[in-house]
């Protein structure tokens, strides 16, 4: 069993964009009452602001806001790097099927017609949560014979416990979902650190050190490859 040596993040961040004041703060008042972390935006520009300050796991988009359209924003979204796969809502007054149809293929999840229920919109809420990343069937993400419970926050290496940091199991994380792939630098900042944290990229290589030497015990520590001049990626050749 591996030892996290900082408590893991809980939280379960929902970004609401919604323009309608009475609306946006009865969806954040049903999303805490249910256990949820409410993160609210009254325009796109302001859900923008928000984004690169956490990284939500769901949002949920009002298709008409004052600076632009829901549709816009979601078009932005999808083209982030950090935060495109991020499941989206869209809450709209609209309720033809063209408008259903173009708001699925422009990139959001699911989509729901105003006015909508509340209890409606959690249980869809919950149903895209359990698809996303924290939240499949299986909760376990492997290389090889390096393995990870991300429901019970354990690593194990040949079923043998290692012990890591929240930062090194979020960067051990990372490699894991992108397995033979090069990971540049930024990138690895972005997603582990955040990406509006004020970090170096040397703070990269330091944790990329601590751990090699948590993984050199199991004798895996050369599978986190350098790649001079851009990145690291886990590989065994």
């Amino acid at each position: 069993m591996s030892v996290l040596t900082e408590p893991p993040e809980m939280h379960t961040n929902i970004l609401i964009v919604e323009d309608d004041m009475a609306i946006r703060e009865m969806m954040a008042f049903s999303l805490k009452r249910e256990g949820f972390d409410p993160i609210k935006a009254a325009s796109g520009n302001e859900a923008l602001e928000q984004l690169n300050q956490v990284h939500p796991d769901l949002i949920v988009v009002d298709w008409g806001l004052p600076d632009m359209s829901g549709i816009d924003l979601i078009d932005m979204i999808r083209r982030d790097e950090v935060v495109k796969e991020v499941p989206i809502i869209m809450l709209t007054a609209r309720s033809e099927e063209h408008d259903k149809i173009k708001g699925l293929e422009r990139g959001a999840d699911d989509y729901l017609t105003k006015p909508a229920s509340m209890l409606e919109l959690m249980a869809r809420i919950r149903a895209h949560l359990r698809r996303s990343k924290g939240f499949e069937t299986s909760h376990k993400l492997s290389f090889q014979d390096i393995v990870m419970d991300a429901s019970a926050h354990e690593v194990t290496v040949n079923e043998s416990g290692v012990s890591l940091s929240l930062t090194e199991y979020k960067l051990l994380k990372l490699f894991l979902q992108n397995p033979n792939k090069l990971l540049a630098r930024e990138h690895i900042l972005n997603h582990v650190w955040g990406r509006n944290t004020i970090v170096e990229d040397r703070t990269v290589d330091v944790h990329v050190l601590r751990l090699r030497k948590a993984l050199k015990p199991h004798e895996r520590d050369k599978w986190i490859q350098t790649v001079r001049g851009i990145g690291y990626k886990l590989a065994t050749a």
